[in-house]
């Protein structure tokens, strides 16, 4: 579930474009539901909801010709980052060297996986290390 509140107060969130993308997040759920509150329809409320309609039918079609059923993608729970040991300050910089770019490796990895609250977290810990490794 979506809910919106001041739906009708138009600005950089409430563009077309975000109202489109928030909607498409909830649509990749096969019972996701958006709720615009709002006291009027805006021209962008409007557009929105027609694009993604417009899309809905797309994609309805698409499924009865193949065959498909939507299903909500199901993915395990991951373990946060394993938490390093020693601190920056104590690991040798050719350690704290692999380290971060071991690190960057498995941020670009999480990143083409589409994983990019992992890629996020994995590049906070590297940014960590780096700012340790300057003091």
């Amino acid at each position: 579930l979506v809910a919106m509140l001041d739906a009708d107060n138009e600005g950089f969130l409430r563009s077309e474009t975000s109202l489109v993308q928030t909607m498409g997040r909830a649509a990749r759920n096969v019972q996701g539901q958006v709720i615009l509150y709002a006291d009027s329809v805006t021209d962008s409320m409007r557009r929105a909801i027609g694009e993604t309609n417009r899309r809905r039918r797309i994609q309805v079609r698409y499924n009865q010709t193949h065959g498909i059923v939507p299903q909500t993608i199901v993915k395990e729970v991951r373990a946060p980052l394993t938490p390093v040991q020693e601190s920056a300050e104590q690991m040798e910089e050719e350690d704290l060297d692999s380290l971060i770019a071991k690190l960057e490796s498995e941020m670009v990895q999480a990143a083409e996986r589409l994983e990019f609250e992992r890629a996020a977290e994995i590049r906070d810990r590297i940014r960590e290390l780096k700012t340790r490794a300057e003091s």
